[in-house]
């Protein structure tokens, strides 16, 4: 599928040389993040064409009133990826939302713009981990002063029936795509995600994590836009790297409805997760987003049991007692 009509590409070859973005720093972030939407779904469309499916994205091009838009790509019903949402947005934003402010006061009363590229892909099969990535740029503007920005970020896994070698590899990805950018980058980012993605009401961990960033910038990192941007499309392209061979390997492994009730079960921390605690579904909720756009990261099904209590010994009973642990993966 091709998307690249929804944007006017900007030239690659003109760098930013300053700290502060300009405009056209600003369209060569939309260009890669559109091109990103676009080379995941097709990567996402191989894997269910490769395991005899026929399912097949379907964008959904939108506008928002108070400035801005995108477009939705979703795919559902297929042999191999049961719901996928590759979303890449485009909004402005006039009155600024208490989750963003609350942490950044001095944003306050100006105006903003936001974009980016989310994803959130639930497979079919329980050998196959549920997997979701996004990157994205923040700038809050005001007449007469410097813009306010910052990059975020990064991408998790949640496996139901992992396999040892999966996070290791998932995690030499991490590891390996934040080497360039400093020794210290990958333990800060790793243990980030491990934990914002917290079910702290279970005490419990989503999955086993990967990189979680926020407030990049050059008051954070020493950074600049350009070694920023750098970063982003390292993680965007990292997304690809770490899952595609998880999918490949995992996707055809035989299953028992079991373990496909199991499948569910799990699903369900993931909505507590996503409605409880998550940033940028409040974000959106709160800046009058696009609902259809913010909930599209919910498994089609889901379900939860009165105190279900896996039998010791059983693959249930290791994911939460050995895998859903903050844990050094490259040391094992």
């Amino acid at each position: 599928m091709s998307i690249s009509n929804i944007d006017n590409q900007a030239d690659p070859s003109t760098v930013a040389s300053e700290t502060t973005p300009t405009n056209h720093d600003i369209l060569r972030v939309r260009a890669f993040l559109v091109e990103l939407q676009a080379r995941i779904c097709d990567a996402l469309e191989a894997q269910e064409r490769d395991g005899g499916g026929n399912a097949t994205f379907v964008p959904d091009d939108w506008e928002r009133k108070e400035g801005g838009g995108g477009r939705s790509c979703v795919l559902t019903d297929g042999t191999v990826i049961e719901k996928a949402g590759v979303m890449f947005s485009h909004i402005h934003v006039h009155n600024l939302p208490a989750s963003a402010t609350a942490r950044h006061p001095n944003i306050a009363g100006r105006k903003a713009q936001a974009m980016g590229v989310s994803l959130v892909v639930h497979p079919k099969n329980p050998n196959v981990p549920t997997s979701h990535a996004n990157v994205r740029l923040f700038v809050a503007e005001a007449e007469g002063e410097d813009p306010i920005w910052w990059f975020g970020g990064g991408f998790d896994l949640t496996p139901f029936y992992p396999v040892l070698a999966d996070c290791v590899h998932w995690h030499q990805v991490c590891h390996d795509l934040c080497a360039p950018f400093g020794d210290t980058v990958y333990p800060d980012f790793k243990q980030w995600c491990d934990e914002y993605f917290h079910l702290r009401h279970r005490d419990e961990q989503r999955g086993i994590g990967g990189l979680f960033y926020d407030d990049v910038n050059f008051e954070s990192r020493g950074w600049d836009f350009e070694r920023c941007f750098d970063f982003m499309k390292a993680v965007g392209n990292g997304y690809l790297d770490g899952i595609m061979p998880i999918f490949e390997q995992r996707k055809d492994m035989p299953y028992t409805e079991a373990q496909r009730e199991f499948q569910l079960y799990r699903r369900g921390r993931y909505v507590e997760y996503n409605l409880v605690y998550d940033r940028g579904t409040l974000f959106g909720l709160q800046s009058n987003g696009r609902i259809e756009s913010i909930l599209v990261s919910m498994p089609p099904l889901a379900s939860w049991h009165y105190r279900f209590e896996p039998a010791e010994g059983t693959p249930e009973f290791e994911l939460t007692d050995y895998y859903l642990k903050p844990r050094d993966w490259l040391a094992l």
